[in-house]
């Protein structure tokens, strides 16, 4: 028992740390996630609390694994992770059968599960949980209480400050198809026998006569008889996901020429775009050095588009303010959030392929650019 106590604890531990390290490497990504999630049980109100929660999310599963792993402050570690475990396993059924949320975020961008593989995944890590737990009092540490608790609050610490630094600038691991390196094109690329999604649609029909409202599919629903039914409503249900390429959302749209996408893949030269998912919120910290690059990539026959999902009379409004000297192109919000974890942000193309990523903290100089690009 010894033995399955110890590969319990472990098995256990290791996967907490993943968890929580990975969401500490992109700690934007999970506020993006505790949004979704709060829109989708109609929390919006508590959208403010999103960072502040994906923060101390990420920090707990990361000192609980840690702690189980090292056999720091087992009673309380074994609780917090039961209590974990007892708070998200039923939230992943809910996920898993109404699908409010296609992807949980257990493990941030670097291993993305459907919601009922997630919830399975957990059924399974609850299993390990519980022999911790009701196994707790007979693990021993080889530490000091003061060992113990000082190593505890220097890891919260340092894994708090890696947050705060990913978050003044980029994750330093993207997990994301849009990292730098990654050629574009070959991840927008649908396979020739690629399986799609498979949808069963339900329909409601009311009953003229006793006002009831029945539900039906495509096998059975009384469309031709009029006299009894009447169409109330209906809805598609995915049953079963196809595939889908890392990137197939990526559209950027021109007010004049409609979808450039791939005019902008296929530029020989450097393209830069400016990503602001919300121009209204964008960081103007640094807008000279984005204004002087700008002027400086039309000297030099380098495109630079401004790319955002605000409206119009925002937009103009912005670039009226900060004179931009470029021009604005539309693409989905989500899209780019998921292009680069800053708004604004700095990316750099050529011939499809990502060559440099910068946050709003990091936007070069021109004398930078040159020196880091043209070395």
């Amino acid at each position: 028992m010894r033995t399955i106590r110890l590969i319990s604890r472990l098995f256990v531990g290791l996967l907490f740390t993943f968890s929580g390290f990975v969401k500490s490497v992109d700690p934007l990504g999970s506020t993006y996630k505790f949004t979704d999630y709060f829109t989708a049980f109609g929390m919006g109100w508590a959208e403010s609390l999103s960072l502040p929660l994906a923060i101390i999310l990420s920090t707990a599963e990361f000192i609980v694994g840690l702690n189980l792993i090292f056999g720091f402050r087992i009673k309380i570690s074994a609780w917090l992770a039961l209590l974990f475990m007892a708070f998200f396993t039923p939230l992943t059924l809910v996920l898993a059968i109404d699908n409010p949320v296609t992807d949980c975020g257990c493990f941030g961008d670097a291993l993305i599960l459907t919601n009922w593989k997630t919830f399975w995944k957990n059924i399974i890590i609850l299993i390990p949980t519980l022999i911790v737990f009701f196994g707790r009092a007979k693990i021993k540490s080889y530490f000091s209480t003061i060992a113990q608790w000082s190593i505890s609050v220097f890891l919260i610490v340092l894994i708090v400050g890696f947050q705060f630094y990913n978050l003044k600038h980029l994750p330093v691991i993207d997990f994301r198809p849009y990292s730098v390196g990654s050629y574009l094109p070959d991840k927008m690329v649908y396979p020739e026998n690629a399986a799609p999604d498979e949808y069963k649609t339900l329909f409601y029909y009311k009953n003229t006569k006793t006002g009831e409202i029945k539900e039906f599919d495509e096998t059975n629903y009384p469309w031709q008889d009029t006299l009894n039914w009447v169409w109330n409503d209906s809805k598609s249900i995915l049953i079963k996901e196809g595939y889908h390429p890392p990137i197939h959302d990526f559209v950027i749209e021109s007010p004049e020429e409609g979808d450039i996408t791939d005019i902008v893949l296929a530029n020989e030269n450097y393209t830069f775009l400016l990503i602001a998912y919300d121009i209204t919120k964008s960081c103007t910290e640094n807008q000279k050095q984005i204004n002087d690059l700008a002027l400086y990539s039309e000297e030099n026959n380098i495109d630079f588009m401004c790319v955002t999902s605000s409206v119009q009379e925002e937009i103009d409004k912005f670039a009226e303010k900060n004179i931009t000297p470029y021009k604005f192109y539309a693409c989905d919000e989500i899209t780019l959030k998921t292009i680069i974890r800053s708004n604004p942000g700095l990316v750099l193309l050529k011939k499809g392929t990502v060559i440099g990523k910068w946050s709003h903290s990091d936007i070069p100089s021109v004398e930078e650019f040159e020196a880091d690009i043209f070395k």
